[in-house]
Formats: C-alpha cells, sequence, structure tokens
C-alpha cells in the first residue's frame, strides 16, 4: 500500500462519489477508479458497492475507514509534531554543572532575565553523557583529561586562596605558607567532589595534610565559619565571589600554584546549535567580566 492510496481511499469513502473525490483530489477519474481498484486487489477485499450512481462501503470498507482514519490523520501531523519537538530541543539547554555551581547558577538567572525562550536544564552528573554544555574543573587542564568529545572548549584559571579570620594572627598578612598552619583547623565544602579533590592533590603536592573540623555544602557557610574563628578554608576567587565578610580575609598561598581550571564545554549535537551557542558565548563572557570585576576589587 501507498500513502496516496490510502489518501485517495478516504477521500472517496468520505464523499461516497468517484466523480466528485476526483475533482477534490485535482486527478482525473479513471486514476483515481485504478488506484482503488489497486488498493482492493492488495488487500484482496472489496471497499466498496455500487448503490445507484453512487457507490457505499462495504463492511469491510466501513471497518478499514474507521481504523485508518486516526492512524492517516497522525501521519500526517507527524511532520508538524517533529517540527515543533525540534524546536523545543532547540530551545532547551542541557547543562551538566560539576564545578563552580554558585557563578554558573548566577549567569543562568541572568540571561534568562532576557532570553526567557530559552529554557536551561541545569543538572549534576558525574556519570551521564547527555548534555549540551558541561562544566567541569581540574588542576592543571590538558585537553587528554576531557573525556566529553566536546566540539568547543573554553578554559579559564582561577586562584584558590586561603580564607582565614580577620584576627591579629592574620591582620597584618597578605600571603601565608600552609605549613604556619600544620595545627590549624580546617573547613572544607561538602559535596563539590572535584574542586575537594583538587585542594587534596595541591595539599598532597607539597606534603602537606590539612586537619578538616568541619564540612558544609554551602560556600556561604564556610564564610561565616570561617569568621566565627572555627578554622581557615579554601576559597576560589572567582567562583565563589568576592570576599564580602569583614571578618574574614583571603590570603594567597606561597607554597605552590593554588588554583584550578574552570572548562566549559560545548556539544553541537542539534539540527540548530544556534541557541545553545549563544548561550555557550554568553556564559564564557559572563565569566571573563566577573574576573574583570574581581580585578578592580
Amino acid at each position: 500500500m501507498e500513502l496516496t492510496q490510502l489518501k485517495y481511499f478516504l477521500e472517496v469513502a468520505r464523499t461516497e462519489h468517484v466523480t466528485q473525490s476526483a475533482k477534490n483530489l485535482c486527478i482525473v477519474q479513471p486514476a483515481l477508479t485504478q488506484a482503488i481498484h489497486k488498493l482492493e486487489d492488495e488487500l484482496g477485499v472489496l471497499l466498496f458497492k455500487n448503490a445507484g450512481r453512487n457507490i457505499k462501503l462495504t463492511d469491510s470498507g466501513k471497518f478499514f475507514y474507521e481504523k485508518l482514519q486516526p492512524l492517516y490523520e497522525n501521519m500526517m501531523a507527524l511532520p508538524a509534531l517533529l517540527k515543533e519537538t525540534a524546536n523545543k530541543q532547540n530551545n532547551n539547554v542541557k547543562l551538566n554543572v560539576l564545578a563552580a555551581s554558585t557563578l554558573i547558577t548566577s549567569a543562568v538567572i541572568e540571561y534568562r532575565r532576557s532570553n526567557s525562550d530559552i529554557d536551561v536544564d541545569i543538572v549534576q552528573n558525574e556519570e551521564t553523557s547527555v548534555f549540551d554544555i558541561c562544566v567541569r574543573t581540574y588542576a592543571n587542564y590538558r585537553p587528554e583529561l576531557d573525556n566529553t568529545e566536546s566540539d568547543e572548549t573554553f578554559v579559564h584559571s582561577e586562584k584558590i586562596f586561603l580564607a582565614v579570620p580577620n584576627t591579629a594572627q592574620y591582620k597584618k598578612l597578605s600571603s601565608i605558607s600552609l605549613f604556619d598552619l600544620k595545627d590549624e583547623k580546617f573547613i572544607r565544602l561538602y559535596g563539590s567532589k572535584q574542586y575537594r579533590q583538587i585542594c587534596n592533590e595541591l595539599c598532597d603536592s607539597i606534603g602537606f595534610h590539612t586537619n578538616v573540623t568541619f564540612e558544609s555544602d554551602n560556600a556561604s557557610v564556610v564564610k561565616e565559619a570561617v569568621a566565627a574563628g572555627i578554622g581557615v578554608g579554601f576559597w576560589p576567587e572567582l567562583s565563589w565571589g568576592k570576599m564580602d565578610h569583614k571578618r574574614v580575609r583571603l590570603l594567597e598561598i606561597t607554597d605552590t600554584d593554588f588554583k584550578r581550571d574552570i572548562v566549559i564545554s560545548l556539544r553541537r549535537n542539534k539540527q540548530d546549535n544556534s541557541k545553545t551557542e549563544q548561550f555557550y558565548n554568553f556564559l564564557t563572557k559572563y565569566i571573563l567580566r566577573r574576573r574583570q570585576q574581581c580585578k578592580r576589587k
């Protein structure tokens, strides 16, 4: 059976008049009659019977019409549905945030203020490979470390400072060696696996062991804990924003190059990637702009 045959059958079944159906279909009557006969031969049943000058559906024809009509309508609706689905996919950005979540979330909020037609789905899943943009972090990024099979990659480095209480012990310092803090208690961000691993690796590289006394899943809580004198903690200058607490100081760590690389990977895996690329470009520029703001402060 061909789609054209089914279309012809449905029209004749609707009008029960071959001449009128041929006019409606803009074909000659003999071609329409031949197409109906061919369909009946393929199905092995009669679909129409003569009724004076008109024709009527047989019982088999009625059954075939009732079953075929909704199927045919659904088939005809498929191109529009496919286009609608494609448009939704093109306007949807799947963002996997495995690092710098505070910074990235702020960027998404700002972007959505002027681009409400874009739907950004944010996930945090190290196991998934389903995303358009992925944000990761490394101590020292190298392309061979990235298994995301990305089409474009943006890399930005940020320093990691030591957040300490703004007390007499630290008040006049701008930098410090971790070995001066061997008896100090450390506050760590819980749940950020990549960032925590980087801090551990940097400490291990110089042979320094942190005595962790408290963990939190919120950067603001870490800040308040440091301000309260509970301990000290590592503070990424860009991701967590400016240290705006008067009772906390940020000191540069002198033992090694304490920093991390924020890596944003873009995948072009849609029919139309323009919306994803637009958000990716905004995100990279947002980070650079925040970097300049940090320098001015």
